[in-house]
């Protein structure tokens, strides 16, 4: 367009040449050279007009052009002003969602699964930055402090005495204890570990050799020992009156009891509860833990068939079908967004217009310039096409009237 707008320029320019050195043999010459002589000069003054816009015009600082790059901050404040006065007007914006019912359209949308997938797609990757970020020694130290800061804020000794007397109540501490008893004796029951506690106690009794027993005769002794063992814990979960199991439904209260009341337990739980946080290896662990949860969570994020993904979209999609039907929630929805948006706008306002002022003044004015002319090149050169054809004309009708009235 530039170039047709130069060549139709230079056109003008040729035909006034030619028909002022012509205008001797004929007076039709005239009116020629009248139009292509107005031609040129619109041609030129819009020339200058289109070019003042962004530069100065043959590189001469003339007052009045590079009009863009000389206002660029002024525009940025008008377009702030004009953007937070009109665009985020607090009653158009209002008008504008009493008229939409963005509940509905939300559960539509979130019912598509393309769209739900899409959420999904956001969410892991977002889920994936914040595992990057949440992976750096700093934040595993303060994890650990954290973790050390909440412990610290329990009371241990009143928590554990609340969960035993919650178990003694309702007889569980009597289902735990089976449990446990049910276990140790099928473990004494088995002919390894009766061997194997048995060469324990023989190796650390020494006396049996000042008393003549063999090793032999050591194991057979123990042995039985651990034979009565395992038969009296038998009998123990087998009878519900048994007298050692009496006398554990009596320890089990008083360990209730003292642990909410006595002071004195409550210090030995405290201070074991702060020997435990202030032992290295708890850090060590909870470190451990922390590493080990964001591995899982990394390598499930960047799987094909994403756990946390799969969650994500059938959440969205379960959220968009419970929208869609229950019109009540939809209208909660839509009234606390009209209630919002204002408080939003008053609040934001400024800072929004405030934002693209500073954009706009951050920007490269002789960069800025080109991107408007760019964007703006087609319709500035017919803008010079067509001073270049109505300057003709009117130049034209000049001459023609001054004939006439001659």
């Amino acid at each position: 367009m530039k170039r047709a707008a130069l060549a139709l320029l230079l056109a003008a320019a040729a035909l006034y040449v030619l028909a002022t050195a012509l205008q001797a043999r004929h007076p039709a010459w005239g009116y020629v050279a009248a139009f292509a002589g107005a031609a040129l000069v619109g041609a030129m003054a819009d020339w200058f007009a289109v070019v003042a816009l962004f530069r100065h015009p043959m590189g001469l600082p003339i007052a009045h052009t590079a009009i863009v790059p000389a206002s660029k901050d002024r525009i940025g404040r008008q377009l702030a002003q004009f953007i937070a006065t009109h665009f985020l007007a607090t009653d158009w914006v209002l008008a504008r969602l009493r008229g939409v019912d963005a509940a509905a359209g939300l559960a539509h949308w979130l019912a598509q699964p393309a769209n739900a997938a899409r959420v999904a797609d956001h969410g892991t990757a977002l889920a994936r930055w914040a595992v990057a970020a949440l992976d750096e020694p700093a934040v595993h130290e303060a994890v650990t402090e954290l973790a050390r800061g909440g412990l610290r804020q329990i009371d241990a000794a009143r928590l554990s005495g609340q969960l035993l007397q919650a178990l003694v109540q309702d007889g569980r501490h009597q289902a735990l204890l089976d449990g446990l008893v049910s276990q140790g004796a099928r473990l004494l029951g088995e002919d390894a570990v009766q061997d194997g506690i048995s060469d324990a106690i023989a190796r650390e009794v020494k006396a049996l050799k000042l008393l003549g027993l063999d090793q032999v005769a050591a194991r057979l002794a123990t042995r039985k020992v651990i034979v009565i063992l395992a038969r009296t814990l038998l009998e123990m979960t087998e009878d519900p009156a048994h007298p050692l199991r009496q006398r554990f439904d009596a320890l089990a209260a008083d360990w209730a009891q003292r642990l909410q009341q006595d002071p004195t337990w409550q210090q030995r739980v405290a201070q074991g509860r702060d020997e435990l946080l202030a032992s290295p290896v708890l850090g060590l662990h909870v470190r451990q833990a922390w590493g080990d949860l964001l591995a899982w969570l990394d390598r499930d994020l960047r799987a094909p068939a994403s756990w946390t993904h799969q969650r994500i979209a059938a959440g969205a999609q379960n959220l968009g079908a419970h929208l869609a039907t229950h019109d009540a929630l939809r209208a909660w929805i839509n009234a606390e967004l009209q209630a919002a948006a204002p408080r939003l706008l008053e609040r934001h306002r400024g800072d929004i217009a405030a934002f693209i002022e500073a954009r706009v003044q951050a920007w490269d004015a002789r960069q800025m310039s080109d991107e408007l002319e760019r964007h703006l090149g087609q319709d500035l050169q017919f803008i010079r096409i067509n001073g270049t054809v109505v300057g003709g004309a009117v130049g034209l009708l000049i001459h023609a009237l001054t004939q006439w009235w001659r």
